[in-house]
C-alpha cells in the first residue's frame, strides 16, 4: 500500500525508546529521588506538587513508549502528545525567556534535549496515516 510506504516504523519505535530511556527514566527518578534530581540537574528550588506533576508526566510517557514500542502505529497519539507539550513549551516559556535575555547557559542542554524530541517526533510520525479518515489501527507488520 502507497500510504504504508511513508511510515517509518524504525523512527517511531527510535522515538518510543527515546522516550522511554529519556522521559521515563528521568521520570522514575524525579518519583523516587526528588531532592538528588534536583541537585543533580542543578535544577532551581520548586514547588514539589509542581515538580511531582513533571515527574508523573514523564513517567506515564515512558510507560505508554513500552506498548507503542510493541504496537507503533496505535500509541501515536503519545508521540503527538509529547510534540505538541514540548512545542508549546518552547514557543510559550523558551521564546519569550530567551527575547527577554533571562536564559541561562545551564537551560541549553535542557533546551537542546527537548529540541531534538521536537524534531524526532516530526520525523517519525506518519501524520498523513494518522489523520487519514480511513486509517486502520495497526498495520500488517504489527499484526
Amino acid at each position: 500500500m502507497a500510504q504504508d510506504e511513508k511510515i517509518r516504523i524504525g523512527w517511531l519505535k527510535g522515538m518510543y525508546i527515546y522516550t522511554i530511556v529519556g522521559a521515563g527514566l528521568s521520570g522514575l527518578f524525579m518519583v523516587i529521588l526528588p531532592k538528588k534530581m534536583i541537585a543533580l540537574n542543578n535544577f532551581a528550588p520548586q514547588d514539589p506538587i509542581m515538580f511531582g506533576i513533571v515527574a508523573s508526566v514523564w513517567l506515564a510517557f515512558g510507560i505508554l513508549s513500552i506498548f507503542g514500542f510493541r504496537s507503533p502505529l496505535k500509541f501515536i497519539p503519545v508521540l503527538l502528545m509529547q510534540l505538541f507539550y514540548k512545542s508549546i513549551w518552547v514557543i510559550g516559556v523558551i521564546v519569550p525567556l530567551w527575547i527577554q535575555g533571562n536564559l541561562s547557559s545551564s537551560d541549553i542542554p535542557t533546551i537542546v534535549v527537548m529540541l531534538t524530541y521536537i524534531i524526532g517526533d516530526l520525523i517519525a510520525i506518519p501524520f498523513p496515516y494518522f489523520f487519514s479518515k480511513n486509517t486502520v489501527i495497526a498495520s500488517e507488520e504489527e499484526r
